[in-house]
């Protein structure tokens, strides 16, 4: 019956990614709850990061690098004056640095440096892969890996709101760009070092968070009245 209810040109699920959750782990309980196995999604999320997943059923796969190609927009929140190895909350603090010198004008200002097309360099803890395997499990093992900078473009970067030491953004930016790096470069930009402590996609070309479903929301709308 779930099988018979997917179009024969295929299906595009909008999913709210819940905190924790791999992309990886949202398409293969798709997968299963469909009964299908051409599932796929279209652009990574990291498990600490919520927001708008793109998953493509059956033909509809075919549109997934048509799809990361899309701008995306985030919001999120910063903190300054602390850094972490994965640049969020997946590994420990491992340095901090006074920022009684820094005022709501440097954060400002610091921010204008980070609109328009920028060299980024990605962080060693994301699924870009090196020699067939991801970086995060290269950084866990310890192993050093020389990741080289590429051309991003950030679009639009404002600051919604300052509360020491945290800063909170909106960001939209272009196909593969990485939101820790972009908080790295700010906190060595201001001198003082920064870590992501949340962050949430809200759109991915016309595509919108408020449009998507909750894996359980999901599991809900395929289910048979009464079951």
């Amino acid at each position: 019956m779930i099988q018979n209810a997917i179009p024969e040109e295929g299906k595009v699920i909008l999913i709210n990614k819940e905190l924790h959750w791999t992309s990886f782990d949202v398409v293969k309980k798709i997968r299963n709850l469909l009964r299908i196995k051409k599932v796929g999604h279209a652009g990574t999320l990291d498990p600490l990061a919520t927001g708008l997943l793109i998953v493509c059923i059956g033909k509809k796969t075919k549109q997934i690098n048509q799809f990361m190609n899309w701008e995306k927009e985030y919001s999120g929140t910063l903190v300054i004056g602390k850094t972490t190895p994965s640049i969020d909350l997946e590994t420990e603090i491992n340095s901090e640095k006074s920022i009684e010198h820094i005022g709501k004008d440097d954060v400002i200002s610091t921010s204008k440096k980070f609109i328009g097309k920028l060299m980024q360099t990605p962080p060693i803890y994301s699924a870009l892969k090196k020699d067939g395997e991801p970086l995060y499990k290269k950084a866990r093992k310890g192993e050093k890996v020389i990741v080289h900078p590429r051309e991003v473009e950030s679009r639009e970067f404002e600051i919604t709101n300052i509360d020491f030491p945290e800063i909170h953004f909106r960001l939209v930016c272009s196909k593969g760009f990485y939101v820790r790096s972009l908080v790295n470069d700010f906190g060595k930009d201001l001198g003082v070092g920064a870590y992501m402590s949340k962050l949430e996609r809200t759109r991915i070309g016309g595509f919108k968070l408020e449009d998507a479903l909750t894996i359980h929301e999901f599991r809900k709308s395929i289910e048979p009245p009464n079951s």
